[in-house]
């Protein structure tokens, strides 16, 4: 892979987001990772549910594989970010991927409305 120094003329390769409250937030740098490859394939081909809200589908292999984790390390990951509040997942039928909505942190200044 080559690499080059930034100008300011620089076009950036495609990023995923990461909102910046998540570096404050006590996950794991793995869920922190999981959490912005799972909102960037939201962004990019999340399906609507019948409230119009994004979710994806993404196997446990497969996201395994896209993060270069074991299954074990994407379980434990999903879970902890779960129990934070940051995705949720809808069970759906047997063999089937879950449903996982990827939630937004709120801005800190919402937090005293």
């Amino acid at each position: 892979m080559d690499f080059e120094f930034m100008t300011a003329d620089t076009v950036l390769p495609p990023c995923m987001p990461l909102p910046a409250a998540m570096l404050r937030l006590p996950v794991s740098s793995t869920a922190k990772v999981m959490y912005a490859r799972l909102l960037d394939a939201t962004l990019a081909g999340g399906a609507e549910d019948t409230n119009g809200i994004l979710f994806v589908r993404f196997p446990i292999v497969e996201l395994a594989a896209a993060l270069s984790r074991s299954s074990v390390t994407v379980k434990r990951s999903l879970k902890e970010l779960e129990d934070a509040g940051l995705i949720l997942r809808v069970r759906q039928g047997v063999g089937e991927p879950n449903h996982i909505y990827t939630l937004l942190p709120k801005k800190e200044d919402d937090r005293d409305e």
